[in-house]
């Protein structure tokens, strides 16, 4: 066979399942999303993560400081009121403006309740 005849049956083949895959549908209609974020929550009064045991806090919060324009890198950092987290959210495929979504927020290291 030559390549204008694969071509050909390969373009009718496609072609034939086009009429039943017209329907009108959105992606958002018939699929779940799952949203995944992660961040620092400040302010834990002494309950944040020990920042030796914890990467992902000492990382964000260098991180973050130098987009303000100050370097920290190198220095010491001592604070337990800092806590990584991870945020985790599915969206069903029907939801519309004001629906309910679950939401689920977790630490990435030790911090406390």
């Amino acid at each position: 066979m030559n390549f204008c005849t694969i071509f050909c049956a390969l373009f009718l083949f496609i072609s034939s399942f086009t009429q039943f895959a017209s329907a009108e549908s959105r992606i958002k209609d018939i699929v779940n999303f799952e949203v995944v974020g992660y961040g620092l929550v400040v302010g834990l009064n002494g309950s944040g993560d020990n920042l030796k045991n914890s990467a992902f806090t000492e990382k964000g919060l260098v991180d973050f400081l130098e987009r303000l324009g100050i370097n920290s890198r190198g220095s010491n950092l001592k604070t337990k009121n800092i806590a990584a987290v991870m945020v985790t959210a599915t969206i069903s495929a029907f939801a519309r403006t004001g629906s309910k979504i679950s939401v689920s927020i977790s630490t990435l290291s030790d911090a406390k309740r």
